[in-house]
Formats: structure tokens, sequence, C-alpha cells
């Protein structure tokens, strides 16, 4: 053999040495980067939750416009991971049991704290004024309660008081709610005004009660980490909602496919923008005392992309990625694998242009205002993305066989009649 033909036999050698063929995706595997994008979401939720808890901790300690701000601002970090965790819903029944104590919405707000005389409540509330901030003994139903002391643990017990859902105690909208205060500009420009003086000592303090108010501030925070912690227990190995998808990846692939839908269709596409737009109505708005709910929508729609795609980017810089639902489909119908993701990309960029309307000055709640044709645009936008992509989802059910799959619907899709009886 000539020096030429074995350097060319080397060559070729080499080449063919590095070049395996991939090894396809099975559901095992699937169903493990699902989990590790779980535990990693819930994680950074937990995280910047702690961030949060600390933001409040010196807002209380030293109650000032600057360390309000940096309460909001920690908030407004902490839903970022959160609201991608909400594809992993109405699969999950461990998930679905929790979620009310840490993102119920909406609340009658009156409940909590000092509201504007004219707010609006839910039907047969007879607790939507109770004002626990200001009330040392609460009388609900027969039974009196010791509210003197106002803690985690009394937080907990008054969530859902009276069996009444709107009577929301805990979690993001009620901290929402204590840094912000009440949205009162209707569809016209403005988030909720409450002053850094609710937090104020002494002859400073407005809306009386200011020590209650940081108290339950601080205690509302406790309970969300606390929340958050047993979710992330949840998940890690060993972990009761990771151990329950292990044991069967053929139920885990429809819990996977079930969340990607029903948060598509009926929760967001539905209940979070169509309803509120039908309605023109700001109160339907999902973060409505900061005025932020682009940032759910858009949030929303990327956690529903990253359990397609099999990818999380963390909040450290990091990445969770692995193999995806999107190689199982590919691997049974290549042409459904790539119209969802291109139905994925088409709602995203909606989701985006939305996102970025309203931080250019349109607000979300202006966009909801009668006649707006512009914001209207934008929202019915993502509506229409979310809808087309669920169709999709569906026929990626359909080409991997998964059974026993059902999406959660709405009436503001699926009977808009209904919404105005």
């Amino acid at each position: 053999m000539t020096h030429k033909a074995a350097s060319l036999t080397a060559a070729l050698m080499l080449s063919t040495t590095f070049v395996l063929p991939a090894m396809a995706a099975t559901p095992e595997d699937v169903v493990t980067t699902y989990t590790d994008i779980a535990e990693a979401t819930y994680s950074d939720s937990l995280s910047t939750a702690e961030a949060l808890r600390d933001a409040v901790a010196s807002l209380v300690e030293a109650p000032s416009e600057e360390t309000l701000q940096a309460a909001r601002k920690a908030w407004t970090a902490s839903r970022a991971p959160y609201q991608q965790s909400e594809v992993f819903r109405f699969g999950n029944p461990i998930v679905d049991d929790w979620e009310g104590r840490v993102n119920a919405w909406p609340l009658d707000e009156g409940l909590i704290d000092y509201v504007a005389e004219d707010t609006p409540s839910a039907e047969d509330n007879d607790l939507a004024q109770l004002n626990v901030i200001a009330t040392p003994e609460l009388t609900i139903g027969a039974e009196t309660v010791d509210a003197s002391q106002i803690t985690p643990d009394l937080v907990e017990s008054l969530h859902e008081a009276g069996g009444v859902e709107a009577n929301v105690a805990s979690g993001y909208h009620a901290i929402e709610f204590l840094l912000w205060g009440q949205d009162l500009n209707g569809t016209e420009a403005g988030a909720g005004e409450r002053p850094w003086t609710d937090y104020a000592e002494g002859a400073d303090c407005t809306g009386g009660n200011c020590d209650r108010r940081a108290a339950y501030l601080v205690a509302a925070t406790d309970l969300l980490v606390s929340d958050l912690q047993e979710m992330v227990a949840n998940w890690q190995d060993g972990g009761a909602a990771r151990e329950a998808l292990e044991a069967d990846p053929q139920a885990a692939l429809s819990a996977m496919l079930t969340g990607m839908g029903s948060l598509s269709y009926g929760e967001q596409a539905g209940e979070r923008m169509k309803l509120g737009l039908m309605l023109n109505d700001p109160e339907e708005e999902h973060d409505c005392f900061s005025d932020q709910t682009h940032l759910s929508h858009y949030y929303d729609g990327l956690g529903i992309q990253n359990v397609y795609l099999g990818r999380y980017a963390r909040v450290d810089g990091s990445e969770v990625t692995g193999p995806s639902l999107s190689d199982l489909v590919a691997a049974s119908d290549p042409a459904v694998d790539e119209a969802l993701k291109a139905d994925l990309d088409a709602t995203m960029q909606a989701l985006t242009a939305l996102r970025d309307k309203a931080e250019g000055g349109m607000a979300y709640d202006q966009m909801l205002a009668p006649g707006n044709a512009e914001g209207e645009a934008a929202i019915t936008a993502g509506i229409d993305g979310l809808i087309k992509q669920t169709g999709s989802i569906e026929r990626a059910v359909a080409a991997l066989g998964v059974r026993e799959t059902a999406f959660e619907g709405s009436d503001s899709l699926d009977d808009p009649d209904a919404v105005f009886q």
C-alpha cells in the first residue's frame, strides 16, 4: 500500500469512527427529561421566592419607596420560573391538588385588607370584606377565629374560607395585592398604587394596621416558600411526582400532553385571555394588581414549548435538556412534529409581540378596553396561536397512540353565549 493510500484509509477510518447513529429516544428517556425539567423549574421558583422573602423582610424592617420597589421587582422575578411550571398541571394530580395554594385567582382581596367601597366580589361571599388585617378576632360562619397573631398557619387556614374559591388568602396573588394594592384604573394606564407608608410605623402609617399588614405579608411569603419546598421535594429523586411517572411511562406521556393541551386551550386561550377580552374586564387579568399579565402569558406559553422540546433555561444561565416528546413524535410522524414545532414557534412570536407591546407602553388592561382594535388584535393573535397549537398537540397524541388524554375546555371558546348568562 502506498503512503498516499494508507493516509486515505486512515482518514476514512477516522471519519467513520466518530459518526455513530443516533439512538432513538424511548418513553423512559423522555420521562426522565420531563421530570428533570419539572424539578429545575420548581427549584428556580423556590430560589426566586426565597429572594422575594428576603426583599419582603427588608421592606418590613425599613419601609421606604426603595424597599417597596425592590420587593415588587423580586415578586416579578419569582413569577418567571413559576409560570413556566404551569404546564405540569392538569396531568399530574400531585400538582393539581397543590396549585391552588400558590396561584389561585381571581380573589376577593377584601378578605385580606382594605379595598375601595365599590369593589365587586364573588356572588354570595359573606367574607368578601372580612379584612383580616384590621380584625384580630374573625367570625367565619359559626366559628370564631383568633387572628391576633398573623402566622403562616393562620393564613393557610383562611385559604378558601367558607368554602368560597374567591377567598384566596395565600400564594402569589395575595402577595401581589399586598405589594401593589388594588388597580383602580380600569382600562386606563396604571397598576396598583399602594404607598410604602402602608408599612410605615407610628404616625406615618397609612391604611391602618401597618404592623399587621407587615405580619401578613411576611407570613404569606414564608408560606409560599414552604409550599414550593414541598413541590421541589415531589420532583426530586424518590419524590412522589417523579416516581408516579417513572412507574408508568405511557401514562406519563399522557400527563405531559394533557398538561400541554389543557394549558394551551381551556386555561390560557380561554379563561385567561378570551374571557377578559369578551367582557372587556381588567378584573379577569391573571396579574391584575401589578398589571403584569402579559408576562404570565408569555411564560405560560414558553413552559408548553419547553416540555415539547425537552429543554428549560434556568435562572442561573444553565440549561436542562434531553430526549423529548418532539423526538418521539418525529420518529412516528415527522410531519406532525414539524407542524407542532412551527405552531409553538408562531405562538411564542405572538406572545412575545404581546409582551413587548405591554412593556412598550400599552398596558394589558388598556388592550382590554372596548374599541381598542390594536390591543384586541395583539391578544387575539396569542389566542389564535394557542388554539392552533392545541390542534397539533391533538395530532401528536394520535401519532403516539396515547390514550386517556382529554384537554380542559372553556365556555369562552366552546359556548360563548354561556359567558353572558
